[in-house]
């Protein structure tokens, strides 16, 4: 199973640095809405710095959606899910593939938007054990969950609305726990902090696991 995950993974992430398509439109877009938000919400006031955690998790989500989608889409042309049908490829391998290449790509816009928020909000890391971890759980919890989803709905003409409809009501929950352990990282108190880092991790280990059984009955089915 993981040599066929890192064939996968090794297969998207080459895709994705010769189209450029996460350099050159997701991480503008990102940044595009941290500058809007600051704009929205006046970056002198203490509103801006109490919304931080926030706003920086639902850039992420919001930047998930279009990177979870293009995933998805590399699927869709010259036949390339019916060849994944054929191969002796393992699903649970391919499904943790192109979960781990979109949590990579997810990983490198958390360090930019990192830079973004310490830069444009004055947001300053009392505790940055818990905010890596709280990265790393939301991470995986965001692109194994997105992967699973972008199965469920590949072949349909309607996927790239529908995706969000079905995908954001299910990450809430990643959204409010992000928040939470980062407001307490931002806030100098950790300790409030870990146990919500513990439920994204479990959040991240259930949707693995589904998805690792699941994918390759979505992918006989799609």
């Amino acid at each position: 199973m993981w040599r066929d995950a890192s064939l996968i993974a090794g297969r998207d992430l080459r895709v994705e640095a010769r189209s450029r398509v996460t350099l050159n439109q997701v991480a503008p877009f990102a940044l595009l809405v941290l500058i809007l938000f600051a704009f929205a919400l006046d970056p002198d006031g203490p509103i801006l710095e109490r919304a931080t955690p926030g706003l920086y998790w639902v850039t992420v989500l919001f930047s998930a959606l279009l990177a979870i989608a293009r995933s998805a889409a590399l699927d869709e042309t010259d036949g390339v899910r019916d060849a994944l049908r054929l191969s002796a490829l393992d699903p649970a391998g391919v499904f943790v593939g192109k979960a781990a290449a979109v949590a990579a790509e997810l990983a490198a816009l958390e360090v930019l938007l990192g830079v973004g928020v310490i830069i444009l909000y004055g947001a300053d890391p009392a505790s940055l054990g818990l905010l890596l971890a709280t990265c790393l759980a939301a991470t995986v919890a965001v692109a194994s969950t997105g992967t699973l989803y972008g199965a469920l709905v590949s072949g349909l003409r309607v996927r790239e609305t529908l995706l969000p409809l079905l995908l954001l009501p299910v990450l809430a929950p990643v959204l409010i726990a992000a928040t939470r352990a980062f407001e307490s990282a931002l806030g100098g108190d950790p300790a409030r902090g870990w146990p919500w880092c513990g439920l994204l991790a479990t959040f991240a280990v259930l949707y693995s696991v589904a998805g690792a059984l699941a994918y390759g009955t979505l992918l006989e089915g799609s």
